[in-house]
């Protein structure tokens, strides 16, 4: 037993198993109707913000079969170990709380996502350079994508938590003061991903740019409405111009690091 569990055969089913069982609550949640008839706030974006969530669960599909692979092994076994499968027990959590309407259990989940996220995020980025275009694909790409998500997600939850019910009261001056606080937090947090590093998080900023249009279809208050739309457009500008600046050193012959930047993970 603890020779298979040192050659990650016991984590790799776990990984399979809580992967299902996260995927299963997300869809579960679709014919609920929860991304169209949850509690209406005045940051609630389109439902089509929401397809991000289709996305990350293809990647992270992927990321589940390349673990059975030698290089996957490595980040993903050796690595992000069981952070995974924690993650998704805590995301699980969160979808149903979400679902229920237990929006104040839902904030603290998604903070305690957000936080199981940003962790499997810092090892990956820190100790695991990507060696290959699958490690792109199916370990940098999909929590990269997570990670600026999951910032969206907490701000969302917060504002059902603690909001404004849209449907029942008109916004007042507070409540679009607290939106548009929001709404910056969002542009400069895809700002400080996307020009953070180097390699930048482009992927998480992307996710926050994408989440602000969305916004800005969705809400017609005047003030809310072409706030969103002007910070949609400042995070999409920050966007391009980190995406520039990663092609620009990509050209230049990458990225050199430090040898101890990319050294193993010792747990």
């Amino acid at each position: 037993m603890a020779d298979s569990w040192r050659d990650g055969i016991l984590l790799k089913i776990l990984n399979v198993l809580v992967y299902f069982l996260y995927l299963g609550l997300n869809i579960s949640t679709i014919p609920e109707g929860v991304y169209t008839h949850g509690k209406e706030t005045y940051i609630t974006p389109a439902p089509w913000a929401f397809l991000i969530w289709s996305l990350i669960h293809l990647l992270l599909l992927g990321t589940i079969i390349y673990q059975f692979t030698p290089e996957g092994k490595k980040v993903i076994i050796d690595g992000i170990s069981w952070r995974f499968s924690l993650l998704a027990v805590l995301n699980s959590f969160y979808v149903k709380s979400w679902a229920s309407g237990h929006y104040v259990a839902a904030f603290i989940f998604a903070l305690l996502v957000s936080s199981a996220v940003t962790h499997i995020y810092y090892v990956v980025k820190k100790f695991h350079a990507p060696s290959s275009r699958w490690d792109e694909l199916f370990v940098h790409l999909p929590f990269s994508l997570y990670h600026g998500w999951t910032t969206v997600l907490v701000v969302l939850t917060a504002f059902e938590a603690f909001g404004t019910n849209a449907l029942k009261h008109p916004a007042g001056v507070w409540t679009k003061v607290f939106v548009f606080l929001g709404l910056f937090f969002f542009e400069a947090t895809a700002a400080t991903y996307a020009f953070s590093t180097p390699e930048g998080d482009l992927p998480a900023a992307i996710a926050i740019t994408w989440s602000l249009f969305a916004i800005f279809e969705h809400q017609q208050t005047p003030f809310i409405h072409w706030s969103a739309l002007a910070f949609a457009i400042l995070s999409l500008i920050w966007v391009f111009k980190g995406a520039y600046g990663l092609f620009a050193i990509w050209s230049r012959g990458g990225i050199v690091l430090e040898d101890e930047e990319r050294a193993p993970l010792t747990r």
